[in-house]
């Protein structure tokens, strides 16, 4: 008991010290006069915040600041809930006019991030995956990625180790290849039971006002109702296409009206 109450009390003045510097760059002494802790106390917690650099020593000064890996972590935090706000009434639009499961994701390094979710007004859907992350290759979203991304970026995630989930996951790089020239040209990337088996699903992407793709849309479904990749390319399949490009459209003007 002891020694939870002693974590979670460094933990508490790691964060008054943390907001103290959230003014600005302040001296050893002049953190403790703010938060009330003893010199010692304050210098021992700066230093093992710096060695997690989430502060950082002013150059060629005593004083303290906000470290770049603090700075890093909140930039990625804040556009991602300015874009969830800017997403989410699309996303019940775009349920409701499919069907079908909508969702947000963004990129997060070689993984898709699911962000956000609309059920599906259908009684039986798919579950939620706002949480979870899954490798690019076995998620539309990740086609959609992987086609905006620098050849040499594309180059080092194929020629890395690539997952299996289902026995229909593509794994091999030159059919990976050209489905992700099939996404960079139509717009939009399709998966067909390859993440988990039942579940069929199409993206677009969004981006910024700098052109740079930060998430995508998608749509998603059970694979017995839902138009597959292989399907005529007009009738249901070509509506869906058509209302997931729309709604990462509007995204899109809408991030840049922010921007």
């Amino acid at each position: 008991m002891g020694d939870h109450v002693s974590r979670v009390q460094v933990i508490e003045r790691a964060f008054e010290i943390l907001a103290a510097l959230g003014g600005g760059s302040l001296g050893v002494t002049e953190v403790a006069d703010r938060v009330g802790l003893p010199k010692s106390t304050v210098a021992r917690l700066l230093a093992a915040l710096s060695a997690e650099g989430a502060v950082e020593q002013v150059p060629g000064s005593t004083a303290y600041r906000i470290g770049d890996r603090l700075v890093t972590l909140a930039a990625g935090v804040v556009p991602t809930r300015s874009l969830i706000a800017l997403a989410r009434p699309h996303l019940a639009a775009l349920a409701a006019a499919t069907g079908e499961v909508s969702g947000l994701s963004i990129p997060d390094g070689d993984l898709v991030h699911y962000v956000d979710q609309e059920d599906s007004p259908n009684p039986v859907g798919v579950r939620d995956w706002t949480g979870t992350r899954f490798p690019l290759h076995a998620v539309s979203a990740g086609f959609v990625f992987l086609a905006h991304m620098p050849p040499e970026r594309v180059d080092a995630y194929l020629a890395g180790p690539l997952e299996r989930f289902t026995p229909t996951t593509v794994t091999d790089p030159v059919r990976l290849r050209e489905r992700i020239r099939r996404a960079r040209l139509d717009g939009v990337a399709w998966t067909q039971d390859e993440v988990a088996e039942g579940i069929t699903s199409v993206s677009a992407a969004i981006a910024d006002e700098r052109g740079e793709v930060v998430g995508a849309i998608h749509v998603h479904g059970p694979s017995y109702r839902f138009p597959g990749p292989d399907e005529s390319p007009t009738g249901d399949r070509a509506r869906v296409e058509r209302a997931v490009i729309a709604v990462a459209a509007e995204v899109t003007r809408g991030l840049r009206r922010a921007g």
